[in-house]
């Protein structure tokens, strides 16, 4: 659709309940409007899911794309094998110049485990100036953060006060990335530096764009351990609200659900957090195994 807004996240089935109300989210919040166009990247999401998932929005505004993560990434041996317990599709979003069409100029990344509570065009219509990329800082605020941030910012030469944004929602500039080659270099980056990656794309974006990044208002990336006034998104970071385990913000947890009950996941009920360990333990043997493939494959090349 012309002048539509066009937003991307990356989802698998484990997390499709997630997405599902923040579709509705955005629906339900969406008022002056534009049409939407939605691409979904699915790590080998059901046909059930895809189904129900457009189920969850006003079919007369918003278009689902759909793009299958093995169709973009045949070969993953040039992702950054990192020592996280992130699962690889988090660097999917770096990737939307191999998705998106080429005459889209702007775009707007979130991950699946937020609600809007704001229309979104609001986002959609936010100037970026000469900026490329803009963001919210995150819990960490400046890259010096012990416990987050950019360890060797100093070898980098980043100056320590330099605010560090979180990568869970992205405002992009589709055609300075692509002209910039700034999924190549984010790429690179992490590479050399993945003992660094503690949070791996997050920690690449912002080596690249240190002091380069417009800052939003804080509203639009609000966590659920924390109660602001008004916030304009809310961001379930840790601790997901399908879990019996989460233990945060208890009113955003009963606006999920407000969200998921207009959905075919209306029956949903919180599950056992031995499922989430379990789903943080799998990450972490695939990319051991992945990497032990990968290293297999140099030898026999040599």
């Amino acid at each position: 659709m012309p002048n539509a807004i066009t937003i991307f996240t990356v989802c698998d089935n484990h997390f499709a309940v997630l997405l599902a109300a923040l579709i509705k989210s955005i629906d339900a919040n969406h008022h002056t409007g534009e049409p939407v166009n939605l691409y979904i990247v699915g790590d080998q999401l059901s046909t059930a899911n895809k189904e129900n998932l457009v189920k969850c929005a006003n079919p007369a505004i918003f278009s689902f794309f759909w793009v299958e993560i093995l169709d973009i990434m045949k070969d993953k041996s040039n992702l950054p094998l990192d020592n996280s317990s992130f699962p690889l599709i988090v660097y999917i979003r770096l990737f939307f110049p191999l998705f998106l069409p080429s005459e889209i100029e702007k775009v707007i990344y979130l991950d699946v485990d937020m609600i809007v509570r704001k229309d979104i065009s609001l986002l959609w219509n936010t100037d970026l100036g000469d900026k490329m990329i803009a963001g919210v800082p995150d819990r960490s605020e400046i890259v010096s953060c012990s416990w987050g941030g950019i360890a060797n910012y100093k070898e980098l030469g980043i100056a320590p006060e330099t605010k560090y944004f979180n990568s869970g929602l992205l405002f992009i500039n589709c055609r300075k990335w692509i002209a910039s080659n700034i999924t190549e270099k984010i790429v690179t980056c992490i590479s050399r530096n993945t003992k660094y990656a503690n949070f791996p794309d997050q920690y690449g974006l912002n080596v690249i764009f240190a002091n380069q990044w417009l800052e939003l208002d804080s509203r639009w990336n609000s966590y659920s351990m924390l109660e602001k006034e008004d916030p304009y998104l809310i961001h379930f970071i840790g601790i997901k609200p399908i879990f019996t385990s989460y233990s945060y913000v208890q009113k955003y947890k009963d606006e999920f659900y407000f969200y998921l009950r207009q959905t075919p996941w209306v029956n949903f009920k919180p599950v056992g957090n031995y499922v989430r360990l379990f789903k943080k333990l799998q990450n972490k043997i695939f990319k051991k195994g992945y990497r032990l493939l990968m290293s297999i494959k140099r030898l026999s090349s040599n």
